[in-house]
């Protein structure tokens, strides 16, 4: 199953889509027709009910099946707006640098492969969905970068979670672009300036259960920039995987349902380049994660 936050007509509602088809079924209206329990309002409390969501989204799909009369609850696709699954996250998203060997060395020499998990933030402001424009900051900005990666979604609350039962932590997994301002984070010295724009980071275009996911240490990662292919690459090759991810993120730290972990970028970045290939006005990027789908946004100067 795949999780949507959606507008139709102007009203925000929680999806799903079931796997096969391309239609999204809009579970406030199947609560509203079934006269049972509703759907939260906000997919981060829908993930807060666990398995029982989950029950809950195959009781109303197993309904809307068995009636004659399908179109006030199933829509196609194109027929909505498809936000960030979690158009607001309840803080910054959990993100991972340098996490791939060759893009460390890209980035810099062997010294700059990590031996401890890095870690840097970005905020729930930088969060749009698929199809949304980045913004070309070109004010404050012209080196305006891309990173496609995997993201990881908690579906429970730990704390001091080992390695061993981090797998029961997972609600699911989405994409998310790292859009980064180089010449900022470099200036600053630091990841967090460069990399909080708004519209820094496109998210989506939905979360798949975690269920529906074999084996999320082996998924191909590909990033098209107007259609050439820039990354590619497995999360077969992350350095940390994502069990000591949650496990070392969790240590001292409580991580909370609907928490956002990005699971770090592959080579092939723009600054990666000589000479660099970063963002202008007008470039499509779209990032592809096996099993996930496709994550495409424009670059616009807004």
């Amino acid at each position: 199953m795949k999780f949507v936050t959606a507008v139709k007509n102007q009203v925000e509602f929680v999806g799903v889509i079931v796997e096969g088809q391309e239609l999204i079924f809009n579970l406030h209206t199947i609560d509203e027709a079934r006269g049972t329990k509703k759907t939260p309002n906000h997919l981060i409390d829908c993930i807060e009910q666990g398995e029982a969501f989950v029950q809950h989204v195959k009781d109303c799909i197993s309904w809307v099946e068995s009636q004659d009369q399908t179109g006030t609850f199933v829509y196609p696709i194109s027929e909505v707006k498809l936000l960030a699954p979690i158009p607001r996250p309840s803080k910054n998203i959990f993100c991972i640098g340098k996490n791939y060997v060759e893009h460390a060395l890209e980035m810099g020499t062997k010294e700059d492969i990590p031996e401890h998990v890095m870690v840097f933030t970005k905020p729930p402001t930088s969060v749009i969905g698929h199809n949304d424009p980045i913004d070309l900051h070109s004010q404050v900005t012209s080196a305006l970068d891309y990173e496609g990666e995997l993201a990881v979604i908690i579906g429970k609350k730990g704390k001091n979670i080992s390695r061993e039962e981090a797998d029961q932590y997972i609600f699911g997994y989405t994409i998310i672009n790292d859009v980064t301002a180089r010449d900022m984070q470099s200036r600053h010295k630091q990841f967090f300036m460069g990399k909080s724009l708004d519209t820094s980071c496109p998210m989506g275009p939905w979360i798949v259960h975690h269920s529906g996911v074999d084996n999320p240490s082996n998924l191909q990662i590909t990033t098209k920039v107007n259609e050439e292919t820039r990354q590619d690459s497995s999360t077969k090759h992350l350095i940390f995987p994502i069990d000591e991810l949650i496990s070392t993120l969790s240590q001292g730290r409580t991580l909370e349902p609907g928490d956002i972990i990005a699971t770090g970028t592959p080579k092939g970045v723009g600054k990666g380049f000589n000479p660099p290939r970063f963002l202008k006005a007008g470039d499509v990027v779209e990032i592809t994660v096996e099993g996930i789908g496709t994550l495409t946004n424009r670059v616009e100067d807004l």
